[in-house]
C-alpha cells in the first residue's frame, strides 16, 4: 500500500479550502483517507496553514510520500 500525504478539497464552488490528509494513493482525491493531519485555506490573506507537526513527522518517518504542494506547505510550516 503506497501512502501519500495530500490535499482533500472541501468548501463551496469557487471558495475552496483543503484538508491535509494521509491516504492510500489508489483512493480518489476526495475519497477515503487514513488520517487528517491539518488544513490549508488559500482564500484568506495571507493563506492559513495549520498542520500537526508530530503526526506529519510520524507519517513521513513511516514512509508516506507528500505531494509537491504538501511538501511546500510542510516547508513553510518548518516541519521539513
Amino acid at each position: 500500500m503506497a501512502v501519500k500525504i495530500r490535499l482533500r478539497r472541501m468548501g463551496q464552488k469557487k471558495a475552496p479550502f483543503y484538508r491535509v490528509v494521509v491516504a492510500d494513493s489508489r483512493c480518489p482525491r476526495d475519497g477515503r483517507f487514513i488520517e487528517e493531519i491539518g488544513y490549508y485555506n488559500p482564500m484568506t490573506n495571507p493563506a492559513e496553514v495549520k498542520i500537526d507537526a508530530e503526526k506529519a513527522k510520524t507519517w513521513l518517518n513511516n514512509g508516506a510520500q507528500p505531494t509537491e504542494t504538501v511538501k511546500s506547505l510542510l516547508k513553510k510550516s518548518e516541519i521539513i
